[in-house]
């Protein structure tokens, strides 16, 4: 069966009422609060990668697909190797707008209206059903005019669910996303797109990249491994 927005799976339904109880209750099974659990912290790895993307499309106002409680675009200094880059992630990105959505968390649940210069989608396919991926990826496209930018775990998830699965229910490699995006980009338009995946690797994970977008390499200053991303924090 082909599902859609309108007729998701009944396994999208049954994992929005589990996530729904995790943003209210908190990761009951790891003692983690609801106000730490979705609240956005993983998003910052990925800001430089984000903005070299901005910076290429010239966008202005982003969305922000599954954003969990949004925390991640509070006021904070945003400090890499002990300097101040931004007080603020829209200030680092230099946007005029960031509307925030996650269908889990009621108040930013109701579907954003319009289009967006950028989307950006941070760890969260992984958490949805498989056969609901074609119609999510194509609604993220759908609602970008310039940009699209993902990243994906490949592995499991150190959460579990309210009723014990692992919170990863879609753990694929890199080729099944390729796959999954190169069909929606070629059917919504000529949005730049990047996603990066997290994939095992020697005992350890390493980053995988695929889109449309090559960002300019700068000259490492010194010597650095593969995909690194800089050491952020926001305090």
């Amino acid at each position: 069966m082909n599902y859609s927005r309108s007729n998701p799976s009944p396994r999208f339904r049954e994992l929005l009422d589990q996530y729904g109880a995790m943003h209210r209750d908190g990761d009951v099974r790891r003692g983690t609060s609801a106000e730490q659990t979705f609240d956005g912290k993983s998003l910052p790895r990925q800001a430089q990668r984000i903005r070299k993307l901005i910076e290429r499309t010239g966008a202005k106002t982003l969305l922000d697909y599954g954003s969990g409680k949004g925390r991640q675009y509070l006021p904070a200094k945003i400090v890499d190797n002990g300097a101040v880059l931004a007080n603020s992630m829209q200030e680092y990105w230099g946007v005029e707008a960031i509307r925030c959505y996650d269908p889990a968390h009621a108040p930013f649940s109701a579907l954003p209206e319009g289009r967006f210069d950028g989307v950006v989608c941070t760890d969260v396919l992984e958490h949805c059903p498989e056969e609901d991926l074609a119609w999510i990826v194509g609604e993220i496209f759908g609602y970008a005019r310039r940009f699209v930018f993902a990243n994906v775990a490949c592995y499991p998830a150190a959460k579990t669910l309210p009723n014990g699965e692992n919170a990863h229910c879609t753990i694929r490699p890199v080729e099944f996303w390729r796959e999954i995006f190169e069909t929606s980009a070629a059917a919504t338009g000529n949005a730049l797109w990047e996603v990066w995946a997290d994939t095992p690797f020697n005992g350890t994970r390493r980053d995988q990249r695929i889109g449309n977008f090559e960002p300019q390499r700068e000259a490492p200053s010194s010597p650095q491994p593969p995909n690194r991303i800089p050491l952020w924090r926001m305090v």
